[in-house]
């Protein structure tokens, strides 16, 4: 799996438990938690002022305290990653079609162009030849909003869609998609964690290793939803590792979360008093 930067670090202790522990920590409180996750002080603050540049935290003292609190641009950005990371999505039924993106974008804006194009394999598009891109309907919604963010709505037209020939539907499907790819990756994060979820189950631990635990199956699992369109049952390989690893992730979810939000709100009260 891709090693976590210090900036996502600090935005996933943000989503899973700033949000619900009044919405500002100190810079005191945020070191001392990402020193839990192996930042060193140094890292930590260089991603704090990073993120501030980018629009993503704002300062705030609070009794005397230096510390930082979501932008609405962050709490946006946090919002949408909820609905993708934390929603347990049934497989598309393949009588709903496809949402079909078909673009043209001159030679001048190509810096836009290829934003658009890793922007919607980032919402699980796949690609069907050069200004086509395909995904399941239910990510047409999903689809219009990104376009309308990137202000491309002149260059792109959305359609919906039935395949009709000439291969059969999976076949195609993969070659829209990399799913020998995705395969092996879901089935390296079910290999990575089921020790895990089997070792809590088992002798469970303590407040710190459930924080740490969580944010580093968070971190793992994040950009699965995304890369992962849900395309129908039917259409996907033999021995798909996707749903075994999904339950996985749910059950690590459901054994950390409250044990780790103690830790982090015992952690946050220390450094906020």
């Amino acid at each position: 799996m891709v090693a976590q930067q210090p900036k996502s670090m600090v935005l996933n202790i943000y989503g899973a438990y700033g949000r619900r522990l009044g919405g500002w920590i100190s810079i005191a409180g945020l070191v001392a938690l990402l020193g839990d996750l192996g930042v060193d002080e140094r890292a930590a603050r260089s991603a704090v002022s990073r993120m501030k540049q980018r629009d993503l935290l704002v300062p705030e003292r609070r009794q005397g305290r230096i510390g930082y609190a979501l932008t609405d641009y962050a709490k946006d950005i946090l919002e949408e990653g909820d609905e993708r990371i934390f929603a347990r999505r049934p497989p598309a039924k393949l009588e709903d079609g496809w949402v079909v993106a078909v673009f043209s974008v001159p030679e001048s804006k190509r810096g836009e162009r290829h934003l658009l194009r890793s922007r919607l394999a980032w919402q699980g598009f796949g690609n069907v030849s050069p200004g086509v891109w395909i995904a399941p309907w239910r990510l047409a919604d999903g689809a219009r909003r990104l376009v309308l963010r990137l202000g491309m709505d002149g260059y792109v037209d959305l359609f919906r869609a039935d395949h009709e020939g000439f291969e059969t539907t999976a076949a195609r499907v993969a070659r829209w998609w990399n799913l020998d790819r995705l395969g092996a990756e879901y089935a390296q994060f079910a290999e990575e964690h089921s020790a895990t979820a089997a070792r809590w189950r088992r002798s469970g631990g303590d407040g710190r290793a459930a924080f740490v635990d969580y944010l580093r199956v968070v971190s793992a699992w994040q950009r699965f939803p995304y890369l992962d369109p849900g395309l129908p049952s039917e259409l996907l390989p033999p021995a798909w590792e996707g749903e075994r690893a999904a339950e996985i992730f749910f059950d690590l979810v459901d054994l950390l979360s409250g044990l780790g939000e103690r830790y982090v709100s015992t952690v946050l009260s220390r450094y906020s008093a």
